[in-house]
């Protein structure tokens, strides 16, 4: 062993395929390392660095050194193994990272980017393949789960007379015949709002809720109602709400994929209901469900404007600023109700 071989740090040494440990010195001479019993005598174990395993630094975890042979050099002297490894131009990544936060703090955004290019383009597509697989008893269970919550939770038996709901559901099946999936793929539901109030709204497999609050607010126009009914079905026709369901679930799994478990947040996601309808549809989604109720509106001889008259009426009676969740998750902006009049006049007349 060379003269300007130095000692390096003391610690225990292994012997290849033994548990057994006896006291040693690590030594250093260029790139090569040498571990030399404390009694004394040549060297047990010597290696080139880049033929050998020198553990990360974590906390004050001791070091381990891995020689070819097999054997083990275990030190608690983390500090004078770094100094050694930055005085060979290396040093310890995990250590690094632990020690110099703002490298940590862009580890965490890159993590953070990541996702976030994943949400913005891994999670649309599979959302739109999740759409096309998804078969009708799922949206069922779905949308069956949803209900049974909200009753629970939320509604009330409707007190509409028989009568009135017989007349409002007469007129919807002749509006519904007109849709793709015709009377027979929708189920029309009355319920006494609570504290949701006035609202409306469809689920994925067709089932539809009407509260008897936004009856009464329109006064009873059954072509106003008739084309919220109508604004819901064409959810339904594009499956706004089912994508709404698969982005909540891509969305659950990004924050499981960032923070760990979150406990059954993917049954609640599919099973609790309550959080489907609070959700906003995109502005697209809105519109799209616009022009799908002028146009049905118009094919069953209503007024096609009818959804357009129902905002200007909601946002007159309960102000922007109103309570209204129906308002709050399907915004009635003067734009767009420019949009459904500019509609309703390029398929046609019907109704002042």
């Amino acid at each position: 062993m060379a003269s300007d071989t130095k000692p390096i740090a003391s610690g225990r040494w292994h012997p290849p395929g033994s548990s057994r440990a006896e006291p040693a010195i690590l030594l250093g001479e260029g790139k090569t390392l040498y571990v030399r019993l404390a009694a004394g005598g040549d060297p047990v174990s010597v290696g080139d660095m880049a033929r050998m395993e020198i553990s990360a630094r974590v906390g004050r975890i001791p070091r381990r050194i891995s020689f070819v042979d097999g054997s083990l050099f275990e030190t608690e002297d983390n500090d004078a193994v770094d100094l050694w490894l930055k005085r060979q131009g290396k040093s310890g990544f995990v250590h690094e990272l632990e020690r110099f936060h703002p490298r940590l703090l862009a580890f965490v955004l890159a993590v953070f980017l990541f996702a976030g290019l994943i949400y913005r383009y891994a999670v649309p597509a599979l959302v739109e393949l999740a759409v096309l697989v998804t078969p009708p008893a799922v949206t069922h269970w779905m949308a069956s789960g949803t209900l049974l919550s909200l009753d629970q939770a939320v509604f009330d038996d409707s007190t509409l007379p028989d009568a009135r709901q017989a007349e409002i559901r007469a007129a919807f099946n002749g509006m519904a015949d007109h849709a793709s999936r015709g009377r027979a793929g929708y189920n029309l539901n009355f319920r006494h709002g609570g504290v949701i109030g006035p609202n409306a709204f469809a689920l994925p497999d067709g089932t539809l809720v009407i509260t008897d609050e936004l009856i009464e607010l329109v006064d009873g126009d059954l072509d106003m109602i008739i084309g919220v009914l109508a604004h819901e079905i064409g959810h339904v026709e594009r499956d706004h709400s089912l994508r709404q369901l698969y982005r909540a679930a891509g969305m659950a799994g990004l924050i499981m994929l960032i923070a760990g478990d979150v406990g059954a947040a993917g049954e609640d996601i599919l099973t609790n209901g309550a959080a489907l309808m609070t959700l906003s549809h995109s502005r697209d989604a809105e519109s799209e469900a616009d022009r799908i109720s002028v146009e049905l509106m118009a094919k069953a001889g209503r007024d096609p404007r009818a959804i357009g008259k129902f905002f200007a009426q909601l946002e007159e009676k309960l102000g922007t600023g109103g309570d209204s969740s129906f308002l709050s998750t399907h915004p009635g902006t003067a734009e767009r109700r420019k949009a459904i009049d500019d509609h309703a006049r390029s398929v046609g007349s019907g109704g002042s």
